[in-house]
């Protein structure tokens, strides 16, 4: 079996040539694209996708929260003194929280409030809105309370947690292949991957590359020493970058791996410039 430093030797001598994908672009549009309606579907599309295909575990990490824009705020009322706070952003990400206001702010008064400030406000990113709603409550002609409550939950949507910005899909199928039939070591790689933190840290140290991998030891993750993490960039507009990736046996074959989140990463986008241009 060669050892780490040849995979790597051999990584880095990869020609465009040899990154081919395991399937073409229409399988992937018609197989796990065509329905997507938001980015969250569309990052567990893109983690069955990653899995189906390879035979691996796959990874879809959300883009930072803080990197999103506003497309609208909105306050539904539901009682006297209760209003419903909705928070969409560009990515199709949807937020909600049940908000006090004042009693006298009936269904007009909350409409007015919420036209005044998705008008100021879209295409904003969360932590600018946090930052300009200090200014703005000082100068609007808004209910204190509903400016206090849409600080707080962009505030939770900028400090999103692991569970919710990063999709694992299929790994049942790593328990399949020779390096993990010990029963101590698929629980060591199973613990492994419960750490989202990890992984994430490990995710997000790649952020601005293309494509990259962490080869057996490289990762830093003890219990994946007998693993390689591969990972590619997919984007949303505006800047806005997410990152998908691949854990699989140090022998995977990497030109098609390559390929493959190359491949998934365009689907992703394309997925998402065709939902906003039919919205």
């Amino acid at each position: 079996v060669p050892s780490p430093q040849a995979y790597r030797l051999y990584v880095d001598l990869l020609t465009d040539e040899q990154i081919r994908p395991l399937t073409s672009a229409e399988e992937l549009r018609r197989g796990y694209f065509s329905q997507v309606s938001h980015l969250e579907g569309l990052m567990r599309s893109a983690a069955q996708a990653l899995a189906d295909i390879t035979g691996y575990a796959s990874l879809v990490m959300l883009p930072r929260q803080a990197e999103l824009r506003v497309s609208a705020l909105q306050l539904v009322p539901v009682s006297t003194g209760l209003a419903l706070l909705v928070i969409v952003t560009d990515g199709g990400i949807i937020r909600d929280a049940m908000v006090q206001v004042s009693e006298q702010l009936d269904a007009d008064a909350l409409y007015a409030i919420s036209r005044m400030l998705s008008e100021r406000f879209s295409g904003a990113r969360l932590r600018e809105v946090q930052l300009a709603l200090t200014e703005f409550a000082d100068k609007a002609p808004g209910d204190p309370m509903v400016l206090q409550s849409i600080m707080e939950l962009a505030s939770r949507m900028d400090s999103q947690t692991a569970q919710d910005s990063l999709t694992i899909s299929g790994t049942h199928n790593i328990l399949g292949f020779p390096e993990y039939q010990d029963a101590l070591k698929a629980r060591r790689l199973l613990s492994a991957l419960d750490d989202r933190e990890r992984l994430l840290a490990l995710m997000r140290a790649a952020e601005g590359r293309e494509l990259t991998v962490q080869i057996g030891p490289e990762s830093g993750i003890p219990e994946m020493r007998e693993c390689s993490i591969a990972l590619a960039q997919y984007r949303l507009g505006r800047g806005q970058r997410g990152t998908i990736g691949l854990i699989g046996p140090t022998r995977m074959p990497y030109g098609r791996v390559f390929g493959t989140l190359r491949q998934v990463s365009h689907a992703m986008s394309e997925a998402l410039v065709s939902r906003q241009a039919a919205n």
